[in-house]
C-alpha cells in the first residue's frame, strides 16, 4: 500500500521504561536498522510491546511492516548487518531471571533459546534436517541444554511427540521428516519448541502453507500449548482468521511502527487506525461470491453456456505406479466435471485430495490412467506429445510460488517473453518486448519493471508478472494452482481483483485450485470439492458453501477461520461437534 497512514494514539497499557516483573516479554522502544549497499534501511522504528504469561499476542501487517524482524530480535536471530537499539527483556518461565536479549552475549543467547524462548517456523520442511530422525533432532535440543543421558532424552522426545498429537510416538520417534505429512511435521516442530518448557514461543506464520482442516488442528494445538503448558505465544501472521481464532491481543504494524494495539474483540469490532481498517477490509469473506457471480453473469452473452466445454472429464482416474514391489497409489478416482468457455471452476480440498494432479493432467504434465479427459477437444488418455504440443499455447499456468517458477538469472521481461519465443511468436526477447510491455500494463505493473530481476520484486508483484507470462499467448484456458496462498491479505485482495478483471477482459476459462474457500467463493462460478481423490460435491457457491450436503464439505467449511472472534468461537465449537460425529 502506498497511502500515508496516521499513527493511532499510544494504546493504554503499553510498556514503557523497564520490564514489568509479571511480563514474559517486554519490548521497549525497539529500533532495527540494516546496512545495505544503498545505505541504512530502518525496518523497525520505536516498537514497544509486552506479553503476559500464558497470553497470545498476534503481530499483523503486510510484508515489509517489520513484524518478522521484531520476532527474530526476540531470539537474537538478526544478521550481522543489523543494528538494534532499545530493550527486549525476556523473563524465564518461573520469573527467576530477566535478560535483555539485545545486550547479552552469544553464549547466553544459546542458553536462552529453547529454555526461555523457542521459535516455530513457517515451513517445517526447511526447519527439520532431512538426514536425521525427528527423535534425534528433539534429543539434540534436550542434550544441548543439560547433562541428560540418551535414554532419558529419548523418553522425553517420545513424551512430547505424544503430547502434540503424533500417533504411535514410540515408533515414529525413529521416523525421518519425509515420512510425516505437512501437518504432522508442523506438530514435530512445535514439539521441538515445547520440549524444554519455555515461557514464550514465537510462531512465525505457523499455518500459512497448511490446508484449512490441518490449520484448524494446529491452532487447537497452539491453544493447548497455552492452556496446558502455560506458554505465552507471539503469533506472526497475515491471516486475520487465525488471529481471530487464537489471539488475546493484536498489534498492527505498518512501515516498522505499531499503529494500533488492542484486545482481539475490540480491534475486530472497532478498528481505529486507517491502515487497520484497510487491512480488515481486504480479508475475503464467505458470501461475497453471490455479488461477483452476478457481475460475471451480466457481462456474458446469453448463449455462453451452450458453447463446447473447454475441459470435460468423465470417470477420470489417475494412478501413480508403485516402486520396489509396492502397489500403486490412486490420486484421482472416478472424477467427472466440465469447464465451459469463460467459466471459472474452483477446485478445493485438502493436500492429497488430487487437486494439483488434475491440474497437471489437464496441462499434459501427468498421464491419465483410465477414463476420459478432453482438453480443447483433444483426448488426454494416451495422448502423444507431438499431437498435443500445438495445444499447449492455448493453456496458461500460474504457479503457487512465482519466486521458484521464474529463472533468477533472467529479467522479468525475458521471463514473460519466454512463451512467445518457445512457440515461435517472437524471435528473441527484444522482438517480444512490445508485447511484454502490454502484458505488464495489463497486470498493472510499470513497463520499467521488465528490466528488474525476480528477486527485486515483492511477492505480489512477482505473482502479477506470473499472470502476465501465463496470458502471453492469449490462452483459452488458465490453470491457477494456489496462486495467492503465500500472499498478505492486502496483496492477495489486489491479485484477486486483478485475476477477476483479466478473466472478464480476456474471457478465458479457468481452473482455480485452492484450499481457501473464501477466495474460491469470490472467483468461481462453480465449486468442486475433492476428498481422497473423489468428487464429493459440486455446484454453485450458494449450493456448496451455503448449504453443503457432504460431511467432508461441512467440516471443510467449519475449519475455515473467519475474521471475527465471536463468530469464530461459535464455528470452533461447531467443528468439534462435526469431528465428534465423525
Amino acid at each position: 500500500m502506498t497511502e500515508a497512514f496516521t499513527t493511532a494514539p499510544e494504546p493504554a497499557g503499553r510498556v514503557s521504561g523497564t520490564a514489568r516483573s509479571s511480563d514474559v516479554l517486554s519490548i521497549t522502544d525497539l529500533s532495527v536498522t540494516f546496512a545495505t549497499d544503498a545505505g541504512a534501511v530502518r525496518a523497525v522504528a520505536g516498537v514497544s510491546l509486552r506479553v503476559a504469561p500464558g497470553e497470545v499476542l498476534a503481530i499483523v501487517g503486510e510484508s515489509g511492516s517489520g513484524k518478522t524482524v521484531t520476532a527474530k530480535t526476540i531470539l537474537g536471530l538478526l544478521p550481522e548487518t543489523a543494528t538494534s537499539s532499545g530493550a527486549v527483556f525476556l523473563s524465564s518461565k518461573d520469573g527467576s531471571s530477566t535478560n535483555n536479549v539485545i545486550s547479552v552475549g552469544k553464549q547466553k543467547l544459546r542458553q536462552l533459546r529453547g529454555t526461555d524462548v523457542s521459535m516455530v517456523f513457517q515451513e517445517p520442511s526447511t526447519a527439520l534436517n532431512p538426514v536425521y530422525t525427528v527423535g534425534w533432532q528433539i534429543m539434540e535440543g534436550i542434550r544441548a541444554h543439560g547433562q541428560v543421558g540418551r535414554a532419558e532424552a529419548k523418553k522425553k522426545a517420545i513424551e512430547i511427540l505424544g503430547r502434540v498429537g503424533i500417533p504411535d510416538p514410540e515408533i515414529r520417534v525413529n521416523y525421518f521428516p519425509h515420512q510425516f505429512s505437512g501437518g504432522q511435521k508442523q506438530r514435530v516442530v512445535i514439539a521441538m519448541a515445547l520440549v524444554l518448557d519455555p515461557g514464550l514461543i514465537v510462531a512465525d506464520e505457523p499455518t500459512t502453507a497448511l490446508d484449512v482442516t490441518v490449520q484448524a488442528e494446529i491452532l487447537d494445538l497452539l491453544r493447548r500449548c497455552r492452556d496446558d503448558f502455560g506458554t505465552a505465544i507471539v503469533l506472526i501472521t497475515h491471516n486475520m482468521g487465525v488471529v481471530a481464532d487464537l489471539a488475546d491481543r493484536v498489534a498492527v504494524m505498518y512501515q516498522g511502527k505499531v499503529v494500533e494495539e488492542a484486545d482481539a474483540r475490540t480491534l475486530f469490532a472497532s478498528p481505529q487506525n486507517d491502515y487497520t481498517k484497510k487491512l480488515l477490509a481486504a480479508v475475503p469473506h464467505l458470501g461475497q461470491g453471490v455479488v461477483h457471480a452476478a457481475d460475471r453473469a451480466a457481462a456474458r452473452k446469453p448463449d455462453w453456456a451452450a458453447g463446447t466445454p473447454v475441459v470435460v472429464a468423465e470417470d477420470l482416474r489417475i494412478e501413480y505406479p508403485g516402486r520396489l514391489g509396492r502397489g500403486g497409489f490412486t490420486a484421482v478416482d472416478g472424477v467427472s466435471f466440465s469447464i465451459r468457455p469463460g467459466e471459472v471452476l474452483g477446485l478445493v480440498g485438502e493436500s492429497g485430495s488430487g487437486k494439483t494432479t488434475i491440474g497437471r493432467a489437464i496441462a499434459g504434465l501427468t498421464r491419465v490412467t483410465d477414463g476420459s479427459l478432453t482438453v480443447h477437444g483433444h483426448q488426454m488418455n494416451g495422448f502423444k506429445e507431438r499431437a498435443f504440443k500445438k495445444l499447449r499455447s492455448d493453456i496458461g499456468f500460474v504457479f503457487q510460488d512465482p519466486a521458484s517458477s521464474f529463472n533468477p538469472l533472467l529479467t522479468i521481461a525475458d521471463c514473460v517473453a519466454e512463451p512467445l519465443i518457445v512457440h515461435g511468436r517472437a524471435k528473441n526477447p527484444a522482438a517480444a518486448r512490445a508485447r511484454v510491455d502490454e502484458l505488464l500494463e495489463a497486470v498493472q505493473l510499470p513497463r520499467s519493471y521488465g528490466d528488474r530481476y525476480p528477486h527485486e520484486l515483492s511477492g505480489g508483484q512477482r505473482q502479477r508478472a506470473s499472470l502476465a507470462r501465463a496470458l502471453a499467448l492469449e490462452p483459452g484456458l488458465l490453470i491457477a494452482d494456489e496462486p495467492t496462498s503465500a500472499l498478505d491479505v492486502s496483496v492477495q485482495a489486489r491479485v484477486l481483483e486483478l485475476f477477476a478483471e483479466l478473466q472478464r477482459e480476456f474471457g478465458f476459462a479457468a481452473l482455480f485450485i485452492s484450499h481457501d474457500l473464501a477466495v474460491v467463493d469470490i472467483l468461481a462460478d462453480r465449486i468442486a470439492v475433492l476428498y481422497h481423490g473423489k468428487l464429493v460435491e459440486e455446484g454453485t457457491s450458494a449450493e456448496v458453501l451455503g448449504d453443503p450436503k457432504d460431511p467432508y464439505t461441512q467440516r471443510l467449511l467449519a475449519s475455515l477461520p473467519v475474521p471475527d472472534p465471536v463468530e469464530q468461537a461459535e464455528r470452533r465449537e461447531k467443528l468439534r461437534e462435526l469431528r465428534t460425529a465423525g
